[in-house]
């Protein structure tokens, strides 16, 4: 019964999703978002109170935006003597609602919070899943190119600095999940062909990490520690999709971050491209730290023996991480 209603709230979370970003009318898309929300709620349910207190911060923080969003869309709606202030009003305030939700600097407050309070499946679910109607429902809006470069720069540098001294896997991925989406937003801009590459990349990279957290229960560092001095295969496995996840070549998450880099520079974005690639590099120093500390090979461990009983599923996942740098010179040709 508990797995019952668990499907059916996921099917009407997905529907929500899809009236959301298949819809022509502003008030379905609203309506779309409100199912989402309304959906996801009951799937956080958990007998734990942190869990409990994270769910009513996600219900507030939602319903603020929400309505931030009814009321731009009904501004945008009625006519008003200066159109064009009123048309740029409404798209910032639309603007700021998705923001909002998805969780981008500065709205960016709930978030962490609200990761540290729930379990490995659901953080997966908000910084996935739940970022998918807000952001197609973003690349249907007109872009403010100053404002929305503020909030990617704003995103990038609040991560990458608020990450550095966190000991909380959890709250080192809602901050990993911040950074990504400055560089989704970047992407949208110029092309919802490269961002849909970034997140289905992204959303797998996130996904073979979590399976292991969730099944050994790691929510700290020091607890990688204790995990990989009896468990050199998951070892191996979590030093690549770290640095992938980080954007280090030759792995495969630097494909999409070059894409963007590449699209942005075609249009002109370069102060951009450059401040988000900067403060990258500090998100990336994050990664790589925990990576030496808990992820270095002694002299006596084989990493041959590594390969012998590693799932086909995984196995696939990693070859797929290493090949990062093949697909760059596979696209470099049609770019």
């Amino acid at each position: 019964m508990n797995y019952l209603y668990k499907i059916i709230f996921f099917h009407s979370m997905t529907i929500g999703i899809l009236i959301s970003i298949s819809s022509t009318s502003w008030f379905m898309i609203w309506m779309g978002l409100e199912i989402n929300l309304l959906s996801l709620m009951p799937l956080m349910k958990s007998n734990n109170k942190y869990a409990a207190e994270a769910s009513i911060k996600y219900f507030i923080v939602q319903a603020m935006a929400s309505a931030i969003l009814l009321f731009s869309i009904i501004f945008m709606m009625n006519s008003f003597k200066i159109q064009s202030l009123s048309s740029f009003m409404s798209t910032m305030m639309i603007d700021s609602a998705l923001l909002m939700k998805m969780g981008a600097a500065p709205f960016h407050f709930w978030f962490p919070e609200v990761m540290c309070g729930v379990n490995w499946e659901m953080g997966f679910i908000l910084m996935t899943w739940q970022k998918i109607a807000p952001m197609v429902v973003l690349s249907y809006t007109s872009f403010i190119p100053l404002f929305l470069s503020m909030i990617i720069i704003l995103s990038s540098m609040i991560s990458s600095l608020q990450s550095i001294n966190q000991t909380c896997l959890r709250k080192i991925f809602a901050y990993s999940s911040i950074n990504h989406l400055s560089w989704m937003i970047s992407a949208i801009m110029n092309s919802t062909t490269i961002w849909f590459y970034y997140f289905i990349i992204y959303f797998f990279m996130n996904l073979s990490i979590i399976i292991i957290f969730s099944k050994f229960n790691i929510y700290f560092i020091n607890q990688l520690n204790k995990l990989f001095l009896t468990n050199k295969k998951i070892k191996f496995l979590f030093m690549q999709n770290f640095l992938s996840l980080g954007g280090l070549p030759p792995f495969l998450g630097f494909f999409p971050k070059w894409l963007t880099i590449n699209f942005l520079v075609n249009n002109n974005f370069y102060f951009l491209s450059t401040m988000i690639t900067l403060f990258t590099l500090i998100s990336l120093y994050m990664y790589i730290r925990i990576c030496f500390s808990s992820f270095t090979f002694n002299y006596d461990e084989s990493i041959i023996n590594v390969f012998d009983s590693i799932t086909y599923l995984f196995f696939f996942m990693n070859f797929l991480t290493l090949s990062g740098m093949t697909i760059c010179l596979f696209m470099f040709k049609f770019l």
